[in-house]
């Protein structure tokens, strides 16, 4: 067994001896808080051993002698400098920042976070499409009856409230506009106002929304959880592709039911109005379809049907990705979910706006 720790005091010089450990320091500590001289040199290589809570008490004592520390082999002197750099004084930041340099802040980080989600999307698209392509050269991996499924959750499931919202519109639609149009005596505009707006915009517009709503939380949801329990890597490890199974599936539902939604969505709408039409305007139902005919363009149908599958794939491949992030606990599930349909919805919006110029430019005005 070591010696218990000592010290001598030599012209100047303290010696320690013995093991400078936590059990065997006694009253070292004690008596080396007595000592009054001048001290210029700590001499450690008489110890035995030294821990942490040793070299803390020898630091301490040639800090306050403002004395030099030798003696020490390769081991020990790395962890006395440990302990030495444990007790430097830690610097605060200040913390206290203006109220501009923190919504600058604020706004430098969202932009930063915006960058990287939209990377994130467009290599996710990539991944996607490469899927598919490798899905068109092996017909054979491509899952024919996981996309029906995900045709009665996009599309089927959706009818009811896909209809409602889009009767009610009309309704709003052709109200509005005839309250506005009265007061130039232009009723009959009325008509040309809902056949043009839900076939062109509304229709698909709103379609897309609910659908971001419904379908994208829910891919989000569904793969987050997966994610979660394992249940994605447990496919990695057997050799079947995640977005061949799961992203590839979902996304062709929602780029070929979009269509179908968005022209059963636009004659709802229109069904609406012609109802409100008939009661408000008594404009009956033969007039408002022949007008209809006359005052709306094939183009606003093609316009329509151009948009509708270009939004599925957003809203597919925004909840998928998502619903792909999640990681470490549940409560990501909800966040991401959350990001999806945020996500899904902001960027419906800006293309719109950009088909919107573009087809404007190709003259379908």
């Amino acid at each position: 067994m070591s010696a218990t720790a000592d010290f001598q005091e030599e012209q100047g010089t303290v010696r320690f001896t013995g093991d400078l450990s936590l059990a065997r320091l006694g009253t070292l500590p004690d008596r080396l808080d007595r000592v009054d001289g001048q001290v210029s040199r700590v001499d450690l290589s008489g110890v035995d051993r030294i821990d942490t809570v040793g070299a803390w008490v020898v630091h301490r004592f040639a800090a306050r002698h403002d004395a030099a520390v030798e003696g020490l082999d390769d081991d020990s002197r790395q962890l006395f400098e440990q302990v030495v750099k444990a007790d430097e004084p830690v610097v605060a930041r200040d913390r206290s920042t203006s109220p501009l340099m923190r919504v600058l802040g604020e706004i430098g980080d969202a932009v930063v976070l915006t960058g990287r989600t939209l990377l994130g999307l467009l290599g996710f698209l990539g991944a996607t499409t490469l899927a598919f392509l490798h899905v068109i050269r092996h017909p054979r991996r491509f899952r024919f009856n996981a996309v029906v499924h995900e045709f009665e959750t996009v599309g089927v499931s959706a009818l009811a409230i896909v209809g409602l919202m889009s009767f009610l519109i009309g309704i709003v639609i052709a109200q509005q506009g005839a309250v506005q149009l009265r007061q130039f005596g232009a009723e009959v505009f009325t008509i040309n106002l809902v056949g043009r707006l839900t076939l062109r915009e509304l229709g698909v517009l709103m379609t897309a929304i609910m659908v971001a709503g419904r379908s994208g939380s829910a891919f989000a949801a569904q793969l987050g959880t997966m994610k979660l329990t394992e249940e994605i890597d447990a496919m990695r490890t057997i050799g079947v592709s995640p977005m061949e199974a799961l992203v590839l599936p979902r996304t062709l539902a929602a780029v070929i039911l979009m269509p179908l939604l968005g022209f059963y969505a636009s004659l709802i709408a229109m069904i609406g109005g012609c109802l409100l039409a008939w009661a408000s305007l008594e404009i009956p139902p033969v007039t408002f379809i022949a007008r209809i005919r006359e005052v709306v363009p094939i183009t606003d149908l093609y316009v329509g049907l151009i948009k509708a599958p270009v939004f599925g794939a957003i809203i597919a491949i925004a909840g998928c990705f998502q619903g792909m992030q999640v990681e470490a606990d549940a409560e990501q599930v909800g966040l991401r979910t959350t990001s999806a349909v945020v996500q899904g919805i902001f960027l419906v919006i800006v293309l719109d706006a950009f088909f919107a110029v573009f087809f404007t430019w190709v003259g379908w005005n």
